[in-house]
């Protein structure tokens, strides 16, 4: 008999949606960095590098590059905070920006990925999406933008607890309580 794996979703959309919706407390006004910081470097970045190396084992390169991906992205932003606030090597908001604009562009090719795995990863990829050009928009524009992408990542985080959750709950209950929904693509 085989013995039963984890699901390393579960960690990675997990440190996902709880960095994701730290930083848009911040980005609203709620709360300062520092949280934002430290799970940025240990829930967002390491623990989805970690779940993202587990997905390829699994032949899940989807799972693979998302979580490697976007643990790269919490650990490079914690860097770039770090070393604007040490003065070390400061970024300005135009090369933050760059940067931003550069996750968009890997984000909207995950975005067209996930429209052929369901429904629930196509909203969460989709209002990551979204919440990339908002951020763009915040970088090279007008400021307001960055509340705006707030309040809509929010939004995001909670879509990838949802899929954290049904993965969870259906296991445990041993049948679909919460559905995913069919692929957009077939």
């Amino acid at each position: 008999m085989k013995k039963k794996m984890g699901n390393p979703a579960v960690v990675g959309l997990a440190g996902f949606g709880l960095t994701t919706l730290l930083l848009q407390f911040h980005n609203i006004g709620l709360m300062g960095l520092g949280p934002v910081v430290a799970m940025g470097f240990i829930f967002g970045g390491l623990a989805q590098m970690i779940a993202g190396f587990q997905e390829q084992k699994t032949g899940n390169n989807f799972g693979y590059s998302a979580f490697v991906g976007y643990g790269s992205f919490w650990i490079g932003l914690g860097l770039i905070w770090i070393l604007n606030h040490f003065k070390i090597y400061e970024s300005s908001t135009t090369d933050i920006g760059y940067y931003l604009v550069a996750w968009t562009l890997y984000t909207a090719i995950l975005f067209v990925a996930s429209l052929r795995i369901h429904k629930a990863m196509a909203v969460t990829l989709g209002l990551l999406l979204l919440g990339f050009i908002l951020l763009d928009l915040g970088h090279f524009g007008d400021p307001m933008w960055n509340k705006v992408a707030g309040y809509e990542l929010i939004l995001c985080a909670f879509s990838a607890w949802y899929m954290m959750a049904a993965i969870i709950i259906n296991d445990v209950a041993g049948k679909t309580v919460l559905a995913f929904g069919t692929p957009v693509i077939k």
